[in-house]
């Protein structure tokens, strides 16, 4: 299997930025179990989807940032090699997109 298959990567694009990913996420989280309280407690629907919108928006930001560093690292190495891995790693890029995009 090659790495593409494999997802066995050394080194992420996104390693020197884990900690921000990370904080990210865990505002991310809070943001979630807030929403849950908020349907518990009956909150009116549009302060609910405001927060919903919120949270979405969160998410996108984490997703397009971790997408620019895949490009700009695992996307550029595999293009410098060249060969199947290269356009391996195009289309996986692709596809990526097209999954944020939908």
């Amino acid at each position: 299997m090659t790495d593409v298959q494999t997802h066995d990567h050394t080194h992420h694009g996104y390693i020197t930025d884990k900690d921000k990913y990370l904080n990210r996420l865990k505002r991310i989280e809070g943001q979630a179990r807030g929403i849950h309280k908020m349907v518990e407690d009956e909150k009116y629907c549009i302060d609910i989807l405001t927060q919903i919108s919120a949270l979405t928006s969160a998410l996108e930001a984490v997703a397009v940032g971790l997408l620019d560093d895949h490009l700009r690292h695992c996307v550029v190495d595999a293009a410098r090699l060249g060969g199947p891995e290269a356009d391996a790693k195009i289309t996986e890029a692709s596809q990526a997109i097209a999954r944020l995009v939908r």
